[in-house]
């Protein structure tokens, strides 16, 4: 897929596309099924396939302290994008400049005639331009005057409720994986880099790996099922996290994510891993002693042990960078 990072200034990408515009936070089943139907639109008029984002989220520059904490970063949901086969990425720097711009100015200098697309897809709820003016009933009929098609994306519901990002977020904020996991698509993932702790785990016999992660949104605090990709070792291996405070051994402690791996006891300090979250085992909860804190953490060693058993990493899906 190619990336254009400043497509409406220096970098010239490609006109006449099938688009679509969102910000695709998560890209889960909704965004997926938009961006595969454009895929598809752009193969059967033998052009090429786009998307939009904004980056930073619309939100976080405008009302800062309303914007949620995403799902993924950048970097990711250009990654899951491009599984898509959508074929042009166009990264669109948001700034004030753009938030005042009004709807039908950007629809005529952006979408016809810096891009000349074809067609053009949004979410029926999505809004664009100043005062957040336009939307699919403007495109439709800006398109009809200025030759191109607008329309609806189409909504993936699931379990009676529509797929969004903000359903995924709560559920995700929830611990609830399994759910999260369904309206995605995959199993819930985020980013980081293996910095080097106190070594208490290793002290308690479970080393860890203490995970600084780079999404904005962790799971509920809680001990889960997980499974982590090393790329040095070019493997993923199974794994049990907790996420949480550590309330039986520190007071007053930030969060922090820490993970053992069941088979593995190699240093990889500094690299970047992928950690997936499966399956919630249960609340983090302070024990009287670090000894029943020790038998606890056996018995989650061994639940994960008995999942992965019944489920190899191999079978997982696992999206791995």
């Amino acid at each position: 897929m190619k990336i254009y990072s400043d497509p409406l200034g220096v970098d010239e990408p490609p006109r006449g596309a099938v688009l679509t515009i969102g910000n695709f936070d998560g890209v889960h089943l909704g965004h997926q099924a938009i961006l595969r139907y454009v895929v598809d639109r752009a193969e059967g008029l033998g052009t090429v396939g786009a998307t939009m984002t904004l980056d930073p989220h619309p939100i976080k520059l405008l009302r800062p302290r309303m914007a949620p904490r995403l799902l993924s970063t950048l970097a990711q949901r250009l990654e899951l994008i491009d599984r898509t086969g959508m074929e042009v990425a166009l990264v669109v720097p948001f700034t004030h400049r753009l938030a005042r711009m009004p709807a039908e100015t950007f629809v005529k200098d952006v979408l016809v005639d810096r891009l000349g697309i074809r067609e053009v897809y949004i979410g029926a709820n999505f809004r664009f331009g100043a005062d957040r003016g336009g939307d699919v009933a403007l495109l439709e009929k800006m398109g009809a005057e200025l030759g191109f098609k607008a329309a609806a994306s189409p909504i993936v519901e699931i379990e009676g409720g529509v797929v969004s990002s903000t359903r995924v977020r709560e559920t995700v904020a929830d611990g609830e994986m399994a759910e999260a996991a369904t309206m995605l698509g995959r199993h819930h993932f985020i980013d980081g880099c293996v910095l080097e702790g106190k070594r208490l785990g290793r002290k308690l016999g479970f080393p860890t790996l203490n995970i600084e992660v780079e999404n904005e949104i962790e799971p509920a605090t809680g001990v889960y099922v997980t499974a982590v990709h090393i790329p040095s070792f070019g493997r993923t291996f199974a794994s049990v996290t907790n996420v949480g405070t550590r309330p039986t051994v520190y007071e007053n402690s930030i969060l922090t994510i820490e993970t053992h791996l069941l088979d593995f006891m190699a240093d990889v300090y500094q690299e970047s891993v992928r950690l997936f979250f499966i399956k919630r085992l249960r609340d983090e909860v302070s024990f009287p002693s670090t000894v029943q804190l020790m038998a606890q953490i056996q018995k989650d060693v061994e639940a994960s042990r008995l999942y992965f058993l019944q489920n190899p990493v191999e079978s997982l899906g696992l999206i791995v960078p």
